[in-house]
């Protein structure tokens, strides 16, 4: 055990410190129920076609057998198939053209019926239904709908289809709002002998809504047993029921409004999560629907043209809100790091999708958030009158569709959203009830003394307490404002952040470095990087600079309460050599006069040979810089790139770990690599002086794990920023990545655990 009595004062300062800041009410449990949802397998829509292809997954059904799932791809005009008879290893089965943009697909008997928008222009909407032989995967055949497709829906008798025709409005008309162009209807089509048997009915949805009802923009449907349809129209704000039989319109209501509070309705840059605003008389706009009973209907109230409850409500065939979520989704987005700042201003998390499963004698109620990217998992009570949030699941960026497949004790979310260029692909994502504890999240966030959640994201780095077993730190980067040092604790499988130390800069010593990183509440704006605890007591913090004309590499020393007590920078020399990638870590080792901090640098800079990262050794008491070479792992991703160091821990006095990794994800990820050095015998060398090459002592690499197969072991896709790191004693490993705070990204934060790796 480390052991000093300055460290100990220092703990002990910092305990209280954590308890005047936020008071943790969160009361840590393991999961009592025994059965949760986990992902087994993400499939990549680009296997369908090309990696180098932009395709992608909107809106996915699956065949009657539970075996064949289909979805639409609306970017390349296409219907997919994809083999699940094994769920934990999908196969591509390739594509078939449609002809248009399919905007949904809905499966009856042997037919997968798509549907497709056909359309020149907003002014002349047209568009078509196609019948497609599943097994056979050719068309069989085709009817023309009269207008531009959004939703379809069969009937659980499969006796009806409905097909909801939006004929969308032009958003750069009018400034997208509506009343404009044809008004939307829903066509019925009677399933009777064989398809091209089939007949179409049309219903007229213009005139029966509050807001704008000569045009109507029906939006989503869905099917009870009782052969009525549920239309949602967004734009209207307005919910319509709908006999199939007869094709009559049984009742029809406004959506209604929700007063919201205690949510983040501000966009600040750099990002700040604050619960605090309120959004009143917010009409719900809702999008995607479905029947959770006969007589009662679940609606995502994603929001459009002026309002969107970031919520879910329930109603009754009345109109009568039987249930609304309230706030419930954005604290949850927020306690689980996948709060959508860049979207507070707006609709938040942005519920799109919902979709209802009953497994065995348990009622599931599944809710795609689009920005968060996550499907929130509810238990339903037996009487359908409670509702339970029960998990948050990992989803690929977007996701919208849902299918449950209970027969197969299955979920599958499609996640539209493809930009290999941009480090993300739409996916497939297969999720199984299993009878074990959830596998995500990895950490969540306690709640502060107001019983809001603390929030969390883009994390960066970590290190050890040096005194408490189980208590770890973390910083997030310069994607949030207002540094603050996480306290976690990590005793169970679901690691807890229990309490926040926001930096301040009260005794100027920021201001006097780096007065634009200095807010005027003293609050600090840092580019935080690596932590480090100090035997001395505090932490070490290295903010990344983007180079001496912008802005400075800097290693700042903050107490047990978040005061800057310490700052310090490069000589000029080795300032003046940063062409881009600056500090990623730092290491203390060491105590009193003889404290010692190791930094890991990205990248290579100016005068640096090609393909070596800086190690820099800071010696605090003579205030003297030196530097050794650590050489990179060459690029191996088909999708080019570059490698670079992300974290830096000690291992002892002389010897260090590092994470090495390549900036791609996905498949196209190579390198995410825990590698360990020695400087034991090596003497660093200082910057040479007017530019000249340097020739710093080159460190002997070992690798210690490839942890790709870590991070695949999640059932999801290679996350790209695998950033923080800390040691154990016990040699325990701690990993975590950056989730980019969920800006073209799917949030997705993985505390990985690798048990025993390394020693002291």
């Amino acid at each position: 055990m480390r052991f000093n009595l300055w460290g100990l004062f220092s703990s002990l300062m910092l305990a209280a410190a954590l308890l005047a800041i936020a008071r943790p009410v969160y009361a840590f449990e393991e999961p009592a129920h025994n059965k949760a949802f986990n992902r087994i397998a993400s499939f990549p829509i680009y296997l369908n076609s090309h990696i180098d292809q932009q395709s992608v997954a909107e809106i996915v059904d699956v065949s009657k057998d539970g075996n064949t799932l289909v979805y639409t791809d609306g970017v390349a005009g296409k219907l997919g198939f994809v083999d699940i008879v094994n769920p934990s290893r999908p196969q591509a089965l390739g594509l078939i053209d449609v002809e248009g943009e399919p905007t949904s697909v809905a499966v009856a008997d042997k037919y997968a019926l798509v549907v497709v928008n056909t359309s020149s222009d907003f002014n002349d909407p047209s568009g078509k239904m196609l019948v497609v032989d599943i097994k056979k995967r050719r068309q069989v055949a085709a009817f023309d709908l009269g207008g531009q497709p959004d939703a379809i829906a069969v009937s659980p008798d499969q006796r009806y289809a409905a097909v909801v025709i939006e004929n969308e409005r032009d958003e750069d008309v009018n400034g997208g709002r509506l009343p404009q162009g044809e008004s939307g209807f829903l066509v019925i089509v009677d399933l009777v002998g064989k398809p091209e048997q089939w007949e179409l009915r049309d219903v007229q949805l213009a005139g029966i809504a509050d807001l704008y009802p000569e045009d109507a923009e029906p939006e989503y449907v869905d099917i009870n047993a009782q052969n009525i349809a549920v239309v949602t129209f967004q734009e209207n704000n307005h919910l319509a029921l709908i006999d199939l039989a007869s094709g009559a319109i049984i009742n029809h209501f406004s959506a209604g409004y929700v007063d919201l509070f205690d949510i983040d309705t501000q966009e600040e840059k750099p990002a700040l999560i604050t619960l605090t605003g309120e959004q009143l008389h917010r009409a719900r706009e809702p999008d995607g629907v479905t029947w959770l009973t006969e007589q009662w209907f679940v609606t995502a109230d994603e929001g459009d043209l002026d309002g969107g409850s970031r919520g879910i409500t329930v109603f009754d065939k009345n109109g009568h809100v039987v249930y609304s979520a309230g706030n419930q989704l954005e604290h949850e987005a927020v306690r689980t790091g996948h709060y959508p700042d860049g979207r507070s201003n707006n609709h938040g998390n942005e519920p799109e999708n919902v979709e209802v499963g009953r497994y065995g004698n348990d009622t599931f109620l599944f809710v795609a958030s689009e920005r968060s990217s996550v499907v929130f998992v509810y238990k339903v009570s037996a009487d359908g009158r409670s509702f339970e949030l029960r998990q948050t699941l990992p989803a690929g960026l977007g996701p919208e569709g849902l299918k449950a497949i209970p027969q197969r004790k299955l979920l599958v979310a499609a996640s539209e959203n493809d930009a290999r260029a941009e480090g993300y692909r739409s996916v497939l994502n297969i999720y199984q009830l299993q009878a074990k504890p959830p596998a995500y999240p990895t950490l969540i966030s306690a709640d502060r003394a107001d019983g809001s959640p603390i929030p969390w994201g883009a994390l960066s780095g970590l290190t050890h307490d040096l005194y408490e077993e189980h208590s770890v730190y973390a910083i997030h980067d310069g994607f949030f404002q207002q540094s603050r040092i996480y306290k976690l604790d990590t005793r169970h499988h679901l690691a807890v952040i229990s309490a926040e130390i926001v930096l301040v800069d009260s005794l100027g010593k920021l201001a006097a470095t780096a007065p634009a990183l200095v807010n005027a509440d003293g609050s600090v704006n840092l580019d935080a990087e690596g932590i480090s605890s100090s035997a001395n007591g505090g932490f070490w913090i290295a903010s990344e600079g983007a180079g001496s004309d912008v802005s400075a590499n800097l290693l700042v020393h903050v107490d047990a309460a978040g005061e800057i007590n310490e700052v310090v920078t490069l000589p000029d020399a080795s300032a003046a050599q940063q062409q881009r990638f600056g500090f990623e870590g730092v290491a203390s080792v060491g105590a009193g006069d003889r404290e010692v901090l190791f930094v890991a640098f990205q990248r290579e800079w100016r005068n640096d040979p090609t393909g070596y990262a800086r190690i820099g050794r800071y010696d605090i008491a003579a205030a003297e810089w030196r530097f050794y070479y650590y050489p990179l792992d060459k690029a191996q991703s088909p999708n080019g790139g570059w490698v670079g160091l992300s974290e830096i821990s000690a291992l002892g006095p002389d010897e260090f770990a590092v994470i090495e990794r390549d900036n791609q994800a996905n498949s196209d990820a190579r390198i995410k690599r825990l590698y360990k050095f020695s400087v034991s015998g090596m003497t660093a060398l200082p910057e040479p002086q007017a530019g000249a090459a340097p020739s710093f002592p080159l460190l002997d690499k070992v690798l210690v794990q490839d942890l790709l197969p870590a991070l695949k072991a999640s059932g999801g896709m290679a996350l790209e920023k695998i950033e923080g790191m800390t040691v154990a004693e016990n040699g325990d490993v701690l990993i975590v990545n950056d989730n980019d705070g969920v800006e073209g990204s799917n949030g997705e934060t993985q505390l990985l655990r690798l048990q025993g790796l390394m020693h002291y």
